[in-house]
Order: structure tokens, then sequence, then C-alpha cells
């Protein structure tokens, strides 16, 4: 298990210096272009090519093709032919895809934010996204590649890739600012070509581990027709989120700066999702695979069980740090230049709202795996299914008395009952997809430190409000308050024992 934890934290850790990388990007942004018309028009252009990525190659592809490459690479048959079919079929079809997406910008827009019909946004937005979608292409033959790495255990390489992105980001900001470039434009055209470094970087790496992609026609051998078949689920669950997210940008395109409110506040959650709950998923995604190949069942219960422990143990405290110090984060990092006390209070509000809903979007990323690495994506679906019909009847319901809100708590309370529907689903697994003693002694305790914590950032906060209030020190405010929570988080965890000393080793030795 130690092998698996290490693996997680070098993902995570390549993760967390890419999201601080995209943090500096977001205040970068947030400093030149406030939360206006030019950075709604970005952000929902941008999110365009992002949707469809996470749609079919993080998503769909990845889901369905990284359990069957794994069992071929256990059996050391057939996996070089049948990845090389596989990334042929979805160049093919990201080739047309991205033709027909550029063509039809305008009602991609529209579908995106009927509410910039009629003013300036929705013009710019559709002019962006014809320059910003074919980093479509680019970013899921990357996304494919990267599953590949992660089969064989190479997880380092695929998740340093997205640093680059967020530097070519910064880089062109900063050259767009000294030359007197449009910057709204100039993201638009620095989206593909980050695109184009960040599958460059990966076909190094592929060729590293010996795996040197050809494009060919695609095959329908049996294996490309199983792997067609165990996507046609996975798609859906994939479309399903991606109608909740299109839920949330309708709600919020009817009011001027709230989605760029959401989309800073989620780049700040996101943060913690990124370094936990995705690690975990990838990493446990082919661990569970090789191990149910094997016939392992007790080897598979603690993947399981350990790797949804550190999720946890990471996570809670960090949820609990995101709601209760959301408004002097929002406005240390944030509020500058064209981002005002008005769009602080916005995204303070929404940053809360997502940080309840982190533990349950972590919990996902470890449940999944579950069900994916037996070939299972029709139960994910039909549970994502009621999830999206509680999502858009939470945000369209709720708007009318909470405004844009309405989004963010849609958002995080369908995450919940996702959860609870793959836990109630996973209880037909039998004993190696339930929790063991080792977690349920460990969850109390974890929680239990983390609302000290918690307590601890409160009196903290209170403190500290006269430095905060000083734009010369506020930043060494805020670096002191999550120094106090993180001192008292790990005292506490230790005090309770919800986690040993020797469970820190692990995190010294891939520093």
């Amino acid at each position: 298990m130690s092998r698996m934890i290490r693996s997680i934290v070098t993902l995570g850790g390549w993760t967390l210096v890419s999201r601080g990388a995209g943090l500096v990007r977001e205040l970068m942004m947030a400093a030149y272009l406030g939360a206006g018309p030019v950075a709604d028009a970005f952000n929902v252009a941008f999110s365009l090519p992002n949707m469809f990525r996470r749609f079919f190659a993080e998503g769909a592809l990845n889901q369905a093709f990284v359990p069957l490459y794994s069992k071929k690479l256990q059996r050391r048959v057939g996996a070089e032919d049948f990845a090389q079919n596989a990334f042929s079929g979805l160049a093919a079809f990201l080739i047309v895809f991205t033709l027909i997406g550029t063509l039809a910008m305008p009602l991609l827009v529209w579908a995106m934010a009927a509410g910039f019909a009629g003013d300036a946004r929705f013009d710019m937005a559709v002019d962006f996204g014809r320059v910003t979608f074919v980093y479509i292409a680019f970013i899921s033959l990357f996304a494919f590649l990267a599953g590949i790495l992660n089969a064989h255990g190479h997880f380092a390489e695929a998740g340093a890739v997205p640093v680059l992105m967020n530097l070519v980001f910064i880089a062109a900001i900063l050259v767009a600012d000294r030359q007197g470039w449009d910057i709204g434009t100039t993201l638009a055209w620095t989206t593909p070509i980050t695109g184009i470094a960040q599958l460059a970087w990966t076909l190094y790496a592929a060729r590293r581990i010996g795996f040197v992609p050809r494009l060919r026609w695609p095959q329908l051998t049996p294996d490309f027709r199983r792997l067609m078949v165990n996507m046609g689920p996975a798609l859906l669950v994939g479309g399903v989120v991606q109608i909740n997210l299109l839920v949330s940008r309708q709600v919020a395109s009817g009011t001027e700066g709230a989605i760029s409110w959401l989309v800073y506040a989620d780049r700040l959650y996101q943060l913690p999702l990124g370094v936990v709950a995705i690690a975990v998923g990838t990493v446990l995604l082919p661990e569970l695979s090789r191990r149910l190949q094997a016939g392992d069942s007790a080897g598979g219960r603690e993947a399981f069980n350990r790797g949804t422990e550190f999720a946890l143990f990471l996570t809670l405290p960090a949820a609990v740090a995101l709601v209760i110090i959301a408004l002097p984060i929002t406005e240390v990092l944030y509020q500058r230049g064209a981002f005002g006390a008005e769009d602080t209070a916005a995204t303070a509000l929404a940053l809360a709202i997502y940080g309840l809903g982190l533990p349950a979007f972590v919990l996902q990323k470890a449940l999944q795996p579950l069900f994916f690495a037996r070939e299972d994506t029709r139960r994910p679906f039909r549970y994502a299914l009621w999830s999206m019909v509680l999502n858009a009847a939470l945000a369209f319901g709720l708007m009318p008395w909470i405004g844009f809100s309405a989004a963010a708590w849609a958002t995080t309370l369908s995450a919940w009952v996702m959860v609870i529907q793959l836990w109630w689903g996973a209880r037909a697994m039998g004993e190696e997809a339930r929790f063991d003693a080792r977690f349920l002694s460990r969850l109390w305790r974890i929680a239990l430190a983390s609302a000290l914590m918690g307590a601890a950032l409160w009196g903290g906060w209170g403190l500290l409000q006269p430095m905060l209030d000083q734009r010369a020190y506020r930043i060494i405010g805020l670096m002191i308050l999550i120094a106090i929570g993180f001192i008292a988080y790990v005292l506490a965890a230790l005090a309770l024992r919800a986690a040993r000393p020797s469970d820190f080793k692990i995190l010294r030795r891939q520093r």
C-alpha cells in the first residue's frame, strides 16, 4: 500500500504545483480583467473545450480504456495494438468533432450561457471560442496518453504537464501587458498553444516507455468493440456531469460577473480537489483493475480503504478551511485592480458553498473506481442521472430566491446525493468494497481534528484581522493564519490518533 500512497503523493504533488501555477494565472486574470464582460466571455470560451475533454477523454474513454488496457498489460497480450487502435480512433473522432464544434460555436455559446444573448459578451465568447476550441483535440490526446502512462505506473510525467500550460498562460499575460495587446484575445490564442505544448511533452514521455503512437485507420476488432460498448454508459455519465456544468453557467449568465465569480471560486476549491481527489482516482483505477484481474480481493479492499482514508485525511481539513476563512482567502488573493469588494464577497460565498461539497467530490473519485475497475459503467450513469435531475431542479428552483449562488448550492447538494448512491450501490460488491475497521476508527478522529482546526482558524482570523486589513501585510497575515490552521490540525490529528507519525514519512520521502 505504501507504493500506492507514494503514487498518490507524487501525482498530487505535481497537481499541487500545477494548481498553484493555475492560481497565479487566475490572480493575474482577475487583476487585469476583473469579473467583467471580457472575463465572462473568455471563461465560457475556455470552458467549452475543457468540458468536452472531460466528457470524452478524461471521462468516458479513460474510464473504459484503462481497465481493459491494464488487464492486457497484466496478461502481456495485445496491449500495444489495442492502445494504437484506440489512439487512432480517438484522433479521427477529434478531427471531425473539432471542425463541427468550431462551425457551431454560436449555438454552443448559447447553450452554455443563454444570458449572454443580446449583449457584447455573446459575440466575444463566439470569437474567443472559435480560437480556443481546437484545444480539445490536443488536450484529449494528451489525456489518453496520460492514461497509458498511469497504467504503466508513470504518474509524475503526466502530472507535471499541466504546469506547462499555466506557465505559458502567465508568460502570455505578461507579454500582452508589456506590448499593449488585448488580454482577452491573447488568452484565446494562447489556449491552443498550451495544448500543443502539453501534447508534445506527453508524446515524449510515452516514447520513453516504448509507446509511439502511429495514426492508422481504426479497426473494429473485438477489443475495440468492447471498448465502445463500455464507453457508452461512461459517455452518458460524462454527459450528465457536463449538463450540470451547463446548468450552473445558465443560472449564472443572467447576472453580469456571476460566471466569473463561480469560476474564480472553482479555481480555489479545485486546488485541494485536484491535489487529492484526482490523484486518488487516477491511481486507484489501474491499481484496483490489476488486483481484481489477479484475484486479489483482500488487496483490492486494502487499496480502496487506504486510498479513501488518505484522501479524507487531507480533504476534510481543507473543506473546513474553505468554509471558515473563505472571505480572507478571496480578499487577499483576488481583491486588487479590477476586482472589487463586491466581487470578493460574491466569490467568497460561492467558495464556502463549494467547500461544503469538497468531501463529496473526493469520495466520488474514490468510489467510482470500484465500478469502473469491474467494467461497470452502467450503474454510475444511473446515479449521475438522478444527481443531474436534482442539480437542475435545485439550481433553477432556488435561483429566484438566492440568485447566482443557487448554482453552487445545487452542485454541492447533488454531489452528496451522488456519493450516497455510489456507496449504496457498492454494497453489493461484497467485503472488498466496504470500509474496514481502521477506516471507521480513523474517520471520526479526522473529523474531530478538522473541527478543532476550524476553531483555531476562527480565533486566528479574529486576532489577525488588523494585519489582514492592511494591504502591505495581508499576504503575510493570510500565511500566518494558514500556518495556525496547519499546526492545529497536525497536533490534533496526532493527539486523537487520527494519524501516526509514521504516516508522514511517505510525505517526507516525496518532498
